[in-house]
């Protein structure tokens, strides 16, 4: 029995216990390429979650692991099929109410673990600025490694390329689908430029329709993926978060906090 883990404790344990910070994982179902399963991004929202609550737990954190979400904003992808969409604006009040919620059981420190590139979170916590005494916090974890991802891939990933897959394939190699020898079924996750430079530079942003971006829903090169490159980036995470979490449990809600 974990008692950081709600999904798997139970009302005996919770009394025993105090909790200081909530971690919220929000993911998606959609497709990815032809080789990752559509749950993989709340597979990553329950792994990273799961092994950076344990090791603060560990270390002393308060600290409570919640179900991750498993619908995210899909809107663009909607071409694919079985990508399954929640409106920006519905997902903010499915995360306004799990708010209230840990609000009226006595947590004020909440960490949005956001596994979906799709999921535009910074609205939301602008939205809820004053409207709650809850402290919110957002964490896109794939922005957490920036500073060491060129030492641990060949290539950036945008989605399902080398780190998603090597993620997948030290931690759920199970879902990976391969052919026969062996090689992945995906294809090179090539994007298509669109026909505007500045689009193209990124000095324009656009939603980006993935069914004329990429061939199979894949936006990087996956095949230089490998389980040890997904041991190595889940260290980091889990180093980094965790010791967020720790120093988040042991802070005093003040009138400066968190300054």
């Amino acid at each position: 029995m974990r008692p950081w883990k709600l999904a798997e404790t139970n009302y005996g344990i919770v009394k025993q216990n105090e909790y200081e910070v909530a971690v919220l994982p929000l993911g998606a179902t959609e497709p990815h390429n032809l080789h990752l399963p559509y749950g993989i991004d709340t597979r990553e929202g329950d792994t990273i979650g799961e092994k950076a609550c344990e090791e603060a737990h560990r270390r002393g954190a308060k600290v409570m692991l919640l179900p991750t979400v498993p619908y995210g904003t899909q809107t663009n992808q909607m071409e694919f099929p079985f990508a399954m969409n929640v409106n920006p604006s519905t997902l903010g009040m499915v995360i306004a109410d799990l708010v209230d919620s840990l609000v009226q059981h006595g947590v004020m420190k909440i960490v949005l673990l956001n596994s979906h590139g799709g999921n535009e979170l910074k609205p939301v916590l602008r939205e809820l600025y004053g409207q709650t005494p809850a402290q919110l916090f957002l964490c896109n974890w794939y922005t957490i490694f920036d500073d060491v991802q060129d030492e641990i891939f060949e290539v950036r990933d945008d989605h399902a390329g080398e780190m998603e897959t090597s993620l997948a394939l030290a931690h759920f190699p199970e879902l990976v689908a391969h052919n026969e020898d062996g090689t992945l079924t995906a294809d090179e996750g090539a994007r298509a430029p669109t026909r505007f430079e500045a689009i193209n530079r990124g000095w324009i942003s656009i939603t980006r329709p993935w069914h004329l971006l990429t061939t199979n829903a894949g936006a990087a090169n996956p095949h230089a993926a490998t389980a040890e490159k997904g041991h190595r980036l889940m260290e980091v995470l889990v180093e980094r978060l965790s010791g967020f979490l720790v120093e988040l449990s042991e802070a005093e809600i003040d009138e400066r906090f968190p300054f």
